[in-house]
């Protein structure tokens, strides 16, 4: 039997240790000798707890005396009005849905949200009834969990638990998955790449994350500059060098930091090249990566198609960086129709 998603005679994710949670608060009564209010000999907090733990297990987890009915991602959740009212997002569907016989049921649509995953809804969802929810939250499904927090609102501190795993999540090893998240965060144009127009823009997928996509964006950029070229040692003394056809050294680091600067967003790309944080040596040695990498870009390493035309400048640091670096990409011209009179 399957129940709020997940298969077993349980309800939920199964039974976690306790031990996460946030502070609850403590009302005026008497203490004990440590200080500890109490109520007929009982701390307030052991209390609080076992509320809480009777919530998630039995009401979250199998689903005792639920009114309401939740579908979404082809899934049935047995829920109960008064803590999905937590959310702002669930109580307004709630507040739009039909009831009868005592029984509500509500439709969650994400057919526009992809980035919301089943596992992460869940996991948010049963973050309503306790914070034993956190213990579910990896960095595999992070990023799932941070876009379903995000959604139903009234959840800052799952946000922000969510948000710093998928932060430390970001490797060398899933920063392509990253580039293509990056990728999807609308742009607005500066005047050296192609503009679009606004109704020519499909629905962003990242949309949802609000502010935390372009935190996730400035992570991304902040592994690209400075923690990637340091952890790959590039142009170090330990990266492994061999010699080439032409007598030279080919840094090991540089060869892979240049296959990944291949695949980069160019509006990120440039500020990356131009950025004086550039963790790549002096501005001669950015300035000979960035035409290795603009090199790579047009073979179409990434993306299988090559890139627009870009030019690149040295010397001289008018721009708002400080830069001595300079890309630019040169905008498509328009075709321009001849109108015989």
């Amino acid at each position: 039997m399957t129940m709020n998603g997940y298969s077993g005679p349980s309800n939920g994710a199964g039974v976690v240790d306790a031990g996460h949670g946030e502070a609850y608060a403590h009302h005026a009564g008497s203490t004990s000798a440590g200080g500890v209010p109490v109520m007929n000999g009982t701390p307030y907090h052991l209390h609080n707890e076992a509320i809480v733990n009777h919530l998630y297990h039995a009401g979250f987890q199998t689903a005792n005396y639920a009114d309401t009915i939740l579908h979404v991602h082809g899934s049935s959740y047995r829920l109960h009005a008064i803590i999905l009212s937590r959310s702002p997002y669930l109580a307004h569907l709630m507040s739009t849905s039909p009831q009868s016989a005592g029984q509500r049921t509500i439709y969650v649509h994400l057919e526009h949200d992809p980035e919301v995953t089943q596992e992460g809804f869940a996991i948010a969802l049963g973050y309503l009834y306790s914070p034993e929810s956190l213990n579910i939250v990896r960095p595999e499904n992070a990023r799932g969990v941070l876009a379903a927090a995000c959604l139903l609102g009234g959840m800052d501190y799952l946000c922000n638990y969510a948000y710093e795993l998928c932060r430390q999540s970001i490797t060398v090893d899933n920063i392509s998955e990253w580039l293509e998240f990056v990728d999807s965060i609308p742009t607005s144009s500066d005047g050296s790449s192609t503009p679009i127009e606004p109704h020519h823009l499909p629905v962003s997928r990242t949309a949802i994350f609000g502010p935390y996509a372009d935190r996730l964006k400035n992570d991304v950029f902040h592994f690209l500059v400075v923690t990637l070229p340091n952890m790959l040692n590039v142009g170090g003394l330990s990266s492994p060098a061999t010699p080439q056809g032409d007598c030279q050294a080919s840094d090991a680091g540089r060869d892979t930091l240049l296959q990944i600067f291949a695949r980069v967003p160019f509006d990120m790309f440039k500020a990356a090249i131009e950025s004086p944080t550039f963790q790549i040596g002096s501005d001669q040695a950015r300035f000979r990566f960035a035409k290795d990498a603009i090199e790579a870009r047009k073979r179409g390493i990434a993306r299988g198609q090559g890139e627009e035309t870009v030019v690149l400048a040295f010397g001289g640091s008018n721009n708002l960086s400080g830069s001595a670096v300079h890309v630019t990409r040169k905008l498509r011209k328009r075709t321009l129709w001849k109108v015989n009179s």
